[in-house]
């Protein structure tokens, strides 16, 4: 069963909690660098920045949304944030990140799996560019994503074609 979620367009009043499931996705990292946690959080806070303006300096029709998830006591809350850049020739992941309450549930795989359907049904690919050594890689995997590229540094672009998705095997 897929997990539940829904989407909304991420607004300003969205900041702090971008910064969180930034910073939740460079923990383990950090947590090798014997900073203390405001050198931790400055970090972050530096790098978060950087990447909202790499990602709106070089995509700005894309789109960053919530990631929502159905909560008992108010309604949703936030497990995360997906931002995708859709073009006439590729939907392409800029970036899935998910609060570590949230990771290891189905959800990112259900948030790639309907962008699965929607480029299949407009006959796109769908694309991400994932570091080589993020545990992300066999999600991808799983879901039938392929090297596009050559490795660029520490990422690889991985792509998903729905003419080569693997076809269910036909029981007889």
């Amino acid at each position: 069963m897929a997990a539940a979620y829904t989407l909304r367009p991420a607004v300003a009043a969205d900041a702090p909690v971008l910064r969180a499931v930034y910073a939740s996705t460079r923990a383990d990292e950090l947590a090798a660098t014997g900073w203390d946690a405001a050198q931790r959080q400055a970090f972050c806070a530096m790098q978060y920045d950087a990447q909202q303006a790499h990602y709106t300096r070089h995509w700005p029709d894309a789109l960053c949304q919530m990631v929502l998830v159905p909560d008992a006591a108010h309604g949703t809350r936030v497990a995360g944030r997906l931002w995708v850049d859709r073009r006439a020739d590729t939907l392409h992941v800029l970036d899935i990140a998910l609060l570590p309450a949230a990771r290891g549930q189905g959800l990112g795989s259900a948030c790639l799996q309907d962008l699965m359907a929607e480029a299949s049904a407009a006959g796109l690919p769908l694309t991400i560019s994932v570091e080589t050594h993020n545990p992300a890689r066999r999600l991808y995997d799983r879901l039938g994503f392929t090297p596009d590229g050559p490795v660029q540094g520490l990422y690889q672009r991985v792509a998903w074609h729905p003419a080569r998705a693997r076809q269910p095997e036909h029981q007889e």
